[in-house]
């Protein structure tokens, strides 16, 4: 029982990662669609809130502590950072670049968010210690991994014998030759891809704190996607005035937003809440490379790609990487508990002895 709870957060943010994978290859075949990406975000958001509500009612009306002004304040500026400008940055910045590009991006985000996390006192280091020196090495060596599996090809080891194959390869080579035609572009969308990486950081520190005085997951990602729809929807008003583009029409669009709206703006963030409220914000970022590994996966079976030795050996790192880290954490964890059961026996000896 202790080891499913201990591994509990650990599954929950495997499968987290998976359903957004599945989210980043939906929105982007939409987005070759010809379909808005502001459009997305705010259907997505909207769906999320209305598919939230009815779970964050019946589950928490009666724990969950009183709203006030303060808080509301609090899951605005959450969802503002954390939702609408995170996501808005990013599928901008994909528009400008391209998937590959901006995948290896968020591979970044487990070592801002650490970084970040260290001057308010939500990570502590000590190098002294091997736990303090792992998760250090864990972090670097995820990181190093995800950029592999991205930037790195290196020779084919499965090839797919599909016509589907040719034509993807042909179109990703096409794409990358127009994008080097397009170098302030290229610039623009790197900047904007940053930027995303670094809001998006800075949400798993709001959500640790946000965590504390409303700890309501459901209730608090059910609000965090109606603010942003609201926000979502303004800036669909001043960047697109073509309103024919708010209809959405085919099949695939319909699924996107849905899917995207129900599982990923809506239980995963909600999972990503209870998960930062149980082990922090650093542990539950670490884990956003496996959104390329998957991705990397659904290429070859789904779009009928190629293994290469590079994504093979990327994914390996990831993995390794990951394991350091959580092993860290894990001894850390364990080595306080260890100091803290002298204590509360050296407490109970005492208060015995005044009895």
């Amino acid at each position: 029982m202790n080891c499913w709870r201990q591994w509990k957060p650990v599954v929950a943010m495997i499968a987290i990662n998976f359903a957004l994978a599945i989210t980043n290859v939906l929105i982007k075949k939409t987005l070759d669609e010809g379909v808005s990406h502001i459009i997305i975000l705010m259907y997505r958001q909207a769906i999320s809130a209305v598919s939230l509500a009815p779970i964050a009612f019946f589950r928490e009306r009666k724990s969950g502590p009183k709203l006030t002004t303060h808080i509301l304040c609090q899951l605005f500026l959450n969802a503002l950072i954390g939702a609408t400008l995170t996501q808005y940055l990013f599928l901008l910045g994909l528009e400008y670049t391209s998937a590959t590009f901006s995948c290896a991006f968020l591979n970044m985000v487990p070592a801002i968010t650490f970084v970040l996390a260290l001057p308010f006192g939500l990570e502590k280091v000590n190098i002294k210690n091997n736990a303090g020196r792992a998760k250090v090495l864990g972090t670097l060596v995820c990181i190093g991994g995800g950029m592999v599996l991205t930037l790195y090809k290196g020779e084919k080891l499965v090839r797919s014998n599909s016509r589907a194959a040719t034509t993807h390869i042909t179109n990703y080579a096409n794409t990358m030759a127009s994008t080097k035609k397009k170098e302030i572009r290229w610039a623009i969308g790197s900047i904007l891809l940053a930027a995303g990486c670094i809001f998006w950081s800075s949400w798993f520190l709001l959500q640790a704190r946000i965590g504390k005085t409303y700890p309501c997951q459901y209730s608090s990602t059910a609000l965090l996607s109606f603010f942003s729809a609201i926000q979502s929807a303004i800036l669909s008003l001043i960047t697109e005035r073509d309103f024919t583009k708010w209809i959405l029409k085919e099949k695939l669009e319909l699924i996107t937003v849905t899917y995207s709206g129900m599982v990923a703006s809506g239980l995963c963030y909600a999972g990503m809440s209870w998960c930062v409220k149980q082990k922090g914000p650093v542990f539950t970022s670490a884990f956003t490379p496996l959104v390329q590994l998957f991705v990397a996966m659904f290429d070859f079976s789904i779009l009928h790609g190629h293994i290469y030795f590079g994504s093979v050996t990327g994914s390996i790192l990831v993995v390794i990487g990951l394991y350091t880290l959580l092993w860290g954490r894990n001894s850390e964890e364990e080595e306080t508990r260890r100091l803290q059961q002298p204590q509360v026996k050296e407490e109970d000896c005492t208060a015995t002895s005044q009895v």
